[in-house]
């Protein structure tokens, strides 16, 4: 899956915390909703794509979101935003699960390393690296903005001022 539907849940989730100054809260909640692909530095290290710490692999997984959200406690002393921390690193791979390529993801690791898929997948998969900057790469971003928009549009609609 390309960025933009992660980011789109970012945003969303940084309108929906209700704090002061969303747009920091959209900026965390964007890295946070790309942080299950850090995996992809295992293809550097020749690290096989179906092994667990392969791309798609322990990163994404439900064990992954929890341990995120349970470092956001550690470090802030705050459930609610250790729940949007778990919630948004979570909807990676099941946003990721809705795409039509790769192995699926591992997303009851450590228990199993099995790869799974909605029984839907409407989404085209991204292309990895320079691929993106090909004709598939576009298509792929279209599809994206067009099934995200309106979460965007929500995240950054402007709010009705409170009357006293």
């Amino acid at each position: 899956m390309a960025a933009f539907g992660h980011l789109a849940v970012a945003f969303t989730a940084g309108r929906v915390i209700d704090r002061p100054r969303p747009l920091g809260w959209m900026a965390l909640f964007s890295a946070l909703s790309m942080l299950p692909d850090v995996d992809v530095i295992a293809f550097v290290f020749r690290v096989p794509y179906e092994h667990p710490l392969g791309h798609r692999g322990a990163t994404h997984s439900i064990a992954f979101a929890v341990l995120c959200g349970v470092a956001a406690l550690l470090v802030r002393r705050d459930r609610r935003l250790a729940l949007f921390t778990t919630a948004v690193v979570l909807t990676h791979p099941l946003l990721d699960m809705l795409t039509d390529g790769g192995l699926g993801c591992a997303l009851f690791w450590p228990i199993s390393n099995e790869r799974l898929f909605w029984p839907v997948q409407p989404l085209p998969v991204a292309p990895i690296g320079h691929g993106m900057f090909s004709r598939r790469g576009l298509y792929v971003v279209i599809v994206e903005v067009l099934a995200f928009l309106p979460l965007v549009v929500f995240a950054f609609w402007p709010r009705r001022s409170a009357r006293s």
